[in-house]
């Protein structure tokens, strides 16, 4: 549940061919018969939900690929009143070339992430499951074009209370802006807000593994899209299929230890660039890792101290230099470009090359947002492209994370515990400590989030399901991989993947191929087996 950006990575590798024999585990892999209808699934009013047919049609926008198809299902706002206010969800598909098995739905992480922009973007990645089935994706609700949140003017005075000092110094002041940001956002967000949890989107999969017509559900689900897998096998247990949860996110870690465990794979992922970087001869961190890591803290203290402009005026600090080479870190394939962007700013006090790896963030100005239309039937259209609000995916990312969690310590409690936790995150990392100590504060000022996370997405009886854990991954730690395993039970088979960066299926031809055979073909690799590292330097990075 991390607070931090974890979507997809941008870097793709090309889709892989050939076939890896695998051992079949026939126990617990879908069958054929029809599934036993779920206790979740059969209250009063959804019927009309369950019934509907997507209609799909050309992707709309100047950058959509021609053969991508693009759709939408209708759902419940509310669950517990599925008589009053719906909206609708986005979606969007490559047809199947081979013989048809149905759909497998994608979610790429985030949370707060638009599946409908990745998969448009990174489709290529996925061509080798269009072997069997329609690739499906889509914008979760509060996300994208699917009634998508925003905190308007809040999100840069978000951005300026927990990105200065002022948390370390006064943080009863940055606690109070903080409560007023979040009444700004629960007003620009509308009534989406208080349903925006990953409880209410799992149940949306179910309506859309409905309208597309599948027995069960196929998934890949990668960081946060791995809570989002859970939380439905948990609800609809009796409808999972062949289900994938790759870069495995915590179930049970409060906030705080989520931040610590995210400060210590950061590190740790530096560290391991560190010392790939200082074995070439271009590395501008010298030649010795010790020495390159002392040198990376002092650049951090030095741009702090005294930023360096940028083309847009705005200064570059050392904490924008933690948060992007922290974003480069997720990916082992920008090892290459992160050395070239570090050399930029050593050499030449130039920053535009770290400041493509943040882009990602909320580094924009942010604009009065436009209201969702109303379809005029008490329902939310889908939102044009053009309105989406410049800051929804900061804001949903952290309107799900509170949503998700029910920890909601007082302004006494947090204040009390500052100095403690600043003591054990700058333990955890020297530079990437401060950066994410703000984690503990994010969700200050907004309502109490459910326990149905924490306390019941356990012991499951479902048919069998990958988990992908990624030994060298900073933000989503291995030993997540082997708690949530042996959370979810006996169906739960873990693929230790010895590699870097957040995710495997991008990075690992390994892993690309198990997942691909599993999801085809209903093979599995044994429980625990593994696949090897590979070479950063055998393929060419870029901004993520």
């Amino acid at each position: 549940m991390q607070v931090e950006l974890e979507t997809w990575p941008s870097v793709r590798r090309c889709a892989v061919t050939g076939v890896l024999g695998l051992t079949l585990l026939g126990l617990g892999l879908p069958g054929t018969g029809p599934p036993r209808a779920s206790a979740r699934d059969t209250g009063p009013g959804l019927a009309r939900f369950y019934d509907q047919r997507i209609a799909w049609s050309a992707c709309e926008g100047l950058e959509m690929p021609k053969d991508l198809q693009c759709g939408k299902v209708t759902v419940p706002l509310d669950y517990a009143h599925p008589g009053g206010r719906t909206l609708d969800v986005a979606l969007a598909r490559y047809r199947a070339t081979g013989d048809p098995q149905g759909s497998v739905l994608l979610n790429f992480g985030g949370p707060g992430g638009s599946g409908v922009n990745e998969l448009a973007a990174g489709g290529k990645e996925f061509m080798h499951l269009t072997n069997g089935y329609d690739v499906v994706t889509f914008d979760p609700r509060g996300v994208g074009r699917s009634s998508p949140v925003t905190c308007g003017p809040a999100s840069l005075k978000i951005m300026e209370a927990t990105g200065s000092d002022e948390a370390a110094a006064e943080p009863a002041g940055v606690l109070n802006r903080l409560r007023d940001a979040a009444d700004e956002c629960a007003k620009y967000s509308g009534p989406v807000l208080p349903h925006i949890g990953t409880v209410d989107a799992a149940r949306d999969m179910e309506v859309m593994r409905r309208a597309l017509g599948d027995d069960r559900l196929n998934y890949l689900g990668f960081s946060y899209g791995t809570r989002l897998g859970a939380v439905y096998a948990a609800q609809f247990p009796d409808r999972v299929g062949r289900m994938v949860l790759d870069g495995v996110d915590t179930l049970t870690e409060p906030l705080a230890e989520q931040g610590l465990a995210g400060a210590r794979g950061q590190q740790t992922a530096l560290d391991n660039f560190l010392d790939w970087c200082v074995r070439d001869v271009a590395c501008p961190l010298g030649r010795d890792a010790r020495n390159a890591r002392d040198e990376v803290e002092r650049l951090v203290a030095s741009l702090d101290s005294e930023p360096v402009p940028t083309g847009f005026g705005e200064p570059f600090t050392g904490q924008d230099l933690v948060g992007a080479v922290g974003q480069a870190l997720y990916s082992q394939e920008l090892w290459p470009s992160l050395e070239r962007a570090l050399a930029q700013l050593v050499e030449n006090g130039d920053p535009s090359g770290l400041q493509g790896f943040s882009s990602g963030g909320v580094t924009f100005p942010v604009r009065e947002p436009v209201r969702t239309a109303d379809r005029g039937d008490g329902g939310a259209g889908l939102t044009d492209e053009q309105d989406v609000p410049m800051d929804n995916l900061p804001a949903a990312l952290m309107a799900i994370n509170c949503a998700d969690d029910p920890d909601r310590p007082t302004a006494k409690e947090i204040t009390g515990s500052l100095d403690r936790l600043r003591a054990r995150y700058e333990e955890a990392s020297p530079v990437f400590g401060r950066y994410r100590l703000t984690q503990v504060l994010m969700c200050y000022g907004r309502p109490r989030g459910t326990d149905y996370v924490r306390d019941d997405v356990k012991d499951l009886d479902t048919a069998k399901m990958l988990l992908v854990g990624t030994r060298g991954d900073p933000a989503t730690p291995y030993r997540w991989t082997t708690q949530t395993a042996e959370r979810l039970g006996s169906p739960a088979v873990v693929l230790d993947n010895h590699g870097e960066g957040h995710t495997g299926y991008a990075s690992s031809l390994c892993v690309h191929r198990k997942v691909d055979d599993f999801l085809l073909y209903g093979t599995l690799p044994p429980d625990g087996s593994s696949c090897g590292p590979e070479d950063p330097a055998n393929s060419e990075g870029g901004s993520g």
